[in-house]
């Protein structure tokens, strides 16, 4: 009976460590000395992949420098840093429910996503844009009348597309891609007429393209929406820890410069340039370290 009550009292004590541990992610990673990261596949240079298992772009290489700075401020010898594949539906369960420590991709903080996770401070201050075929005659957003227009599903873009279809009293088709690579092909195959998206994303997808020059961002700005790293709920060490490696990285100015290797220079595969030099906007985020949603920044 007492090795019954003995084994039933360890178990409740391993269970209540694993629970701790979920929540106190720092713990979990120096238990562990493993950190894993949710990546992402097609988010332009923010985020994308070059195949067999290698993530790279802005993001990417952002967080990899915050897991270097978390193993020294756990003492560590070696941190081992996993990367975990994730999707604009999948992003969020996949952080909170533990899979996933730090999600650095292309995420808007928004108040509706804040009930659920906490965002670090905003690092890319992004502006959603429409992209069409160059010879397209579409030149802003009541063009799209009567148009198929491709946005990725689990995106805040949905909203801003339907918002906009009201308020310019236009109507047309959406076309849903499951991720941001299958939007652009959308687009390029011809099955949608333009492909609404961050301005990054877009521009990180045209230039990834066979033919660039058949592609062009037109239009007004639709939102202004800040992007930043997704954290579990609650877990106020862990995000001081991730803000705090954030802001060392801008301080040394390490930050713009890996900005520009992203976005300024020749970037794989294909040794193309995006082309977004560094806004006013993502430079005053940096400046002013806060994570405002973007219902702070669209009143």
């Amino acid at each position: 009976m007492k090795k019954h009550l003995l084994a039933i009292a360890v178990t409740g004590l391993l269970a209540g460590t694993v629970m701790a541990q979920t929540n106190d992610t720092l713990a979990k990673i120096k238990s562990s000395g493993t950190i894993t990261l949710g990546v992402r596949e097609s988010s332009g240079a923010l985020a994308y992949t070059l195949g067999d298992g290698k993530y790279v772009g802005f993001h990417t290489e952002m967080a990899e420098r915050v897991a270097r700075d978390l193993q020294k401020q756990l003492g560590l010898s070696a941190l081992n840093v996993k990367y975990q594949p994730v999707t604009s539906q999948n992003r969020i369960p996949l952080v909170t429910n533990g899979t996933v420590d730090l999600e650095c991709g292309s995420t808007t903080n928004d108040t509706n996503r804040q009930k659920d996770v906490d965002f670090a401070m905003t690092t890319y201050m992004e502006e959603v844009r429409i992209a069409v075929k160059a010879n397209s005659g579409i030149n802003g957003i009541k063009d799209l009348n009567g148009k198929s227009v491709a946005t990725t599903t689990g995106t805040t873009s949905v909203q801003i597309l339907r918002k906009n279809e009201r308020a310019q009293g236009i109507d047309f088709k959406e076309v849903m891609g499951k991720d941001h690579a299958d939007s652009f092909l959308l687009l390029e195959s011809g099955r949608a007429d333009a492909f609404v998206m961050d301005g990054s994303i877009l521009a990180g997808n045209i230039s990834k393209s066979k033919s660039p020059n058949d592609f062009k961002i037109v239009g007004e700005v639709l939102s202004v929406e800040p992007i930043a790293c997704m954290v579990r709920k609650n877990d106020t060490a862990f995000l001081k820890a991730v803000d705090t490696s954030i802001q060392r990285q801008v301080a040394d100015g390490s930050l713009e410069k890996l900005y520009d290797k992203w976005f300024m220079q020749p970037i794989p595969p294909a040794n193309q340039k995006v082309g977004l030099p560094l806004s006013d906007a993502t430079k005053n985020a940096w400046k002013n370290p806060n994570n405002k949603p973007k219902e702070a920044f669209n009143k």
